[in-house]
């Protein structure tokens, strides 16, 4: 765990939970739990068949106007890892330094999610590159969960022991994505698969300055309440979405005790299975009864 001597705008220090290293396979895996014990978390990134690693992810943990704040987030890079590692570096730390985080949190995130964007591409104006990526968040704000998505990423949560999706990813031949290209001017044409411009199998992103027209990095907010049905969280690249079924990953990640051997296990069965991608995944534990008293009354 590194300590980032950054702060946000009304808080305290950001706690960033890295990586210390990557093992030479391009296999690493670690843990963390929250002071209060109400949550635990482990994380799992595995190159695959790849040759390259363009999947980064991002765990944070700070206090923002009294309340704790937990973010954790999947980037997917493509056509380069500049796009995703660009994200790992500055999308959480824009967020929570954002005026109405505390106020406003779904509007602080659809803001800074495309000014990030427009950062992101201005630091590459000068370059003939073109890199993109996606980007599946989970922010918990208190005892409040918002899910922010733009692209194929995914997050699902397990409630009462029921796989639901949070986020729905976003692919060209979406009804109402393939309307919005459309609208714009853009063109959805098949390749092997659906695809903007007949280029990109998704249809938001960061990055991707040739098809920003169409290509937006407006991410889909969904928010709830976190309840004691509530019990996993999960955010992975679709690495493992691609050949793991979101009730699969609930039921693997319910069979391990401890969120890092969830996660490891995610990515394992992910490669096993045949994915020919990057695989990366988060793995989210609530802890209810830690919250609780000791002889809270039952019934």
């Amino acid at each position: 765990m590194m300590v980032d001597t950054g702060a946000t705008a009304k808080g305290g220090p950001v706690v960033d939970v890295s990586l210390e290293k990557d093992d030479s396979g391009g296999y690493a895996s670690g843990g963390w739990k929250s002071e209060d014990g109400k949550l635990s978390c482990g994380y799992s990134r595995f190159r695959g068949k790849r040759a390259t690693m363009e999947d980064f992810y991002d765990i944070k943990t700070s206090k923002v106007d009294g309340k704790t704040v937990c973010l954790f987030g999947i980037f997917d890079g493509h056509g380069g890892s500049r796009a995703a590692e660009f994200l790992k570096g500055h999308l959480f730390q824009n967020l929570m330094k954002h005026p109405s985080f505390s106020t406003n949190t779904k509007l602080a995130i659809s803001e800074t999610y495309q000014q990030t964007d427009m950062d992101f591409l201005d630091s590459e104006k000068d370059t003939f590159r073109d890199d993109g990526s996606t980007a599946s968040t989970a922010v918990l704000v208190g005892n409040h969960l918002y899910v922010a998505n733009v692209g194929d990423s995914r997050t699902i949560i397990s409630k009462s022991g029921k796989a639901i999706a949070l986020s729905e990813d976003h692919k060209p031949n979406r009804t109402d994505e393939r309307r919005r290209i459309e609208s714009a001017g853009g063109v959805v044409m098949w390749a092997g698969t659906w695809r903007v411009g007949g280029v990109l199998a998704m249809s938001r992103a960061f990055g991707n300055r040739m098809l920003k027209q169409f290509v937006v990095a407006e991410p889909e907010i969904q928010d709830q309440e976190v309840d004691e049905e509530l019990e996993l969280l999960v955010l992975a690249s679709d690495g493992l979405w691609d050949v793991v079924p979101n009730e699969d990953a609930i039921s693997l990640a319910q069979a391990e005790e401890e969120p890092e051997a969830a996660a490891r296990k995610l990515t394992e069965t992910a490669f096993t299975r045949g994915s020919a991608d990057n695989i990366t995944c988060i793995v989210v534990k609530f802890h209810h009864k830690k919250a609780e008293p000791e002889g809270s009354q039952q019934g």
